[in-house]
């Protein structure tokens, strides 16, 4: 649970995204109320539901990765799903509780890894005993143990004492790096029998329930494989790291995660709206806003680590509500999203600060690719006012894709570089305005073009 305030929220969010300051301060909100939830008596804690968002906006001016950060901030179970994949229960498609089963099931990864760092240290260990055992195995003990010292026993404790010389001595070797190419065999599970199961359009979480079950009945079988060392060396880490996790804890753990921080973002909500004012709607569009109803509202959802409650799971919704609004959802459905925030279109002055302020700048990306070429890649102040320049106008006149606009842009004035990359080792390159202007020269001349190419 994320311990932030929301001003430092939004300063964390501002790091990775322009813009959009109402937007940001509304999921800061939102997060921080979490927080302050969990401190409550329990009684109390119960009652308090989560304040449902609703994002208005076009494509491209950061929903996503609003959400998406959020999530990482508050280290949160997170799944991103398009409300265009699902239907009404008895048509072709996925139902609306599965995106709560894919959560679980990123919820218990996320608390698998967390186990798995925690036990790193004993399970490189206990790792590290196994390789030296393959590499150098015990001599096993006489049948009988004498009753008085005798030639064999003496011989069998001289054995040891030597082995266990020569075994301290192969440690060292090991942890210098010595041994790291010597192959070994190493006994590793074998994958178990492949049962084809045929499942029906819409079923296919019951297809991999199935196979689940079926890999739990069929016991686990073992083979050998020849490695090197240090390849056998992870893999021992990977089995004792196995045994040392109580997945029990981690499914119990992960199921109070995701029902206590769990964030859904759903996409194109707009899309499963029914205009309502002429056309033909497709038939199956308001049966799944029924359908994610209890889902939002609270219920149970059935997954393979028991039952799941979505009584406090965040939902945000987003949608670019060019043919309808979020008031064509039905109302049982809009009064669960209580809050609403329209993000603006960007601007050439975004564009901008998008190229060069976020730690993730598409600039800083193209640099750091190009640098491992050996290539010294510099984009002038004036390039950058060029592409910004071009993309606010491709967005004007085709389709207004937001940032996304950016990357086609860089790359069709990369794509030469970036082909010839591997033969400049040395060079330096600046990209100054002229560079751009001649790289999208033909664009410029045949504006058709750019609805294609752009």
């Amino acid at each position: 649970m994320s311990y932030l305030t929301p001003r430092e929220i939004v300063s964390e969010l501002d790091r990775y995204i322009i813009g959009q300051k109402d937007a940001k301060r509304m999921v800061a909100i939102a997060l921080r109320n979490r927080w302050r939830r969990q401190q409550l008596t329990p009684e109390l804690r119960d009652e308090i539901a989560p304040k449902n968002i609703i994002m208005i906006g076009p494509t491209g001016v950061g929903k996503t990765e609003i959400a998406r950060r959020l999530a990482r901030l508050a280290n949160a179970p997170f799944i991103k799903v398009e409300a265009t994949k699902y239907t009404e229960v008895g048509y072709v498609g996925r139902d609306v509780e599965s995106m709560i089963r894919d959560l679980m099931e990123i919820g218990v990864g996320m608390v698998r890894k967390e186990e798995t760092e925690k036990v790193r240290v004993k399970a490189e260990k206990l790792a590290e005993d196994r390789l030296l055992d393959l590499l150098l195995p015990k001599p096993t003990a006489p049948a009988t143990a004498p009753a008085v010292s005798t030639n064999e026993g003496q011989s069998f404790v001289a054995s040891e004492c030597a082995q266990d010389s020569t075994r301290e001595k192969l440690r060292k070797m090991w942890r210098e790096g010595k041994l790291d190419e010597r192959m070994v065999e190493v006994e590793v599970k074998a994958a178990g029998p492949q049962v084809e199961i045929m499942a029906m359009p819409g079923l296919e979480d019951m297809e991999m329930q199935f196979r689940d079950m079926f890999s739990r009945v069929f016991p686990q079988r073992r083979k050998q494989r020849r490695v090197k060392v240090k390849d056998a060396y992870e893999l021992l880490i990977q089995e004792e790291s196995e045994r040392l996790i109580d997945m029990d804890k981690v499914m119990e753990a992960a199921r109070e995660r995701v029902e206590q921080g769990g964030i859904v973002f759903l996409d194109e909500i707009d899309k499963v709206c029914s205009n309502r004012e002429g056309g033909k709607a497709d038939v199956s569009r308001e049966g799944v806003q029924r359908d994610l109803l209890p889902v939002v509202e609270g219920s149970s959802v059935n997954t393979k680590y028991g039952m799941v409650h979505t009584d406090h799971i965040l939902f945000i919704a987003a949608g670019a509500f060019h043919m309808s609004k979020p008031s064509d959802l039905i109302p049982e459905l809009q009064g669960r999203f209580p809050l609403r925030v329209e993000l603006s279109a960007l601007t050439k002055k975004d564009f901008l600060r998008i190229l060069t302020e976020p730690e993730n700048a598409l600039t800083k990306q193209y640099i750091a690719l190009l640098g491992t070429e050996g290539v010294d890649l510099e984009f002038a102040p004036d390039s950058l006012e060029e592409v910004a320049d071009f993309a606010q106008q491709i967005n004007d006149d085709t389709e207004n894709i937001g940032a996304r606009r950016l990357y086609t842009i860089l790359e069709k004035i990369l794509s030469d570089l970036s082909f010839e990359a591997s033969e400049r080792a040395g060079d330096h390159v600046l990209v100054d305005g002229k560079y751009v202007r001649e790289k999208l020269l033909d664009i410029q001349q045949r504006r058709d073009l750019s609805r294609y190419i752009l």
